[in-house]
């Protein structure tokens, strides 16, 4: 790993780590291999390939991961890929729980990031579920029946975060807890953020 590549920003990151800094380091290290550009976004180490986000480094409380932005796009054919949600569309994890599972798997997670880096020059995109592919619970219909102005501000949101809100409301089995749900959020909607923006 050439020290030219790194970043003075991301140092800092790995500097302050208490948890997983040596699986964390290896990740680093065969990721500037693959010569892509290191940034610190969103307090983690994040690497870029052609100006687009490719993968980030996450420590957290269980394993480290590399989440693969457009994981989704990759072949896959060891099945080490993993949804870090079920609503989750593009990013997809390869988890760690020790540094010999990295060092052992070191040849193959360059193979996975050169595809990535391969889908990211082709131009290839994930095919993302649109909001209409989530059904729209009755309760919410009713709300932007009686709120124009509330319909308006959601159909301004993002497809992802108009997506976001109907999982949310649609996930509560009792109409009267998608009614909360609902009410909670309107004054969201109304400012144009997203469900997890509330205090940002």
């Amino acid at each position: 790993m050439t020290k030219s590549r790194m970043n003075p920003k991301v140092d800092g990151f790995f500097k302050k780590a208490r948890k997983w800094r040596k699986e964390m380091e290896k990740l680093r290290e065969i990721l500037l291999d693959c010569q892509l550009t290191e940034e610190l976004k969103w307090g983690k180490p994040c690497y870029m390939f052609n100006g687009q986000n490719l993968v980030v480094i996450l420590p957290l409380k269980n394993y480290c991961s590399l989440l693969l932005c457009k994981g989704a796009l990759l072949k896959d054919p060891q099945g080490i890929l993993i949804r870090p949600g079920e609503n989750t569309q593009a990013a997809r994890q390869i988890r760690f729980t020790d540094l010999g599972q990295i060092t052992e798997r070191e040849t193959l997670l360059q193979v996975y990031v050169r595809e990535a880096m391969e889908a990211e020059k082709a131009g290839l995109k994930v095919a993302f579920k649109k909001p209409a592919d989530v059904k729209i619970p009755q309760e919410f219909q009713k709300k932007l029946k009686e709120m124009p102005a509330l319909k308006a501000a959601f159909q301004g949101l993002t497809p992802g975060r108009q997506r976001l809100y109907l999982i949310h409301f649609s996930a509560a089995k009792q109409s009267k807890t998608r009614e909360s749900r609902v009410e909670k959020c309107v004054s969201q909607i109304l400012q144009g953020k997203g469900l997890n923006e509330e205090y940002r």
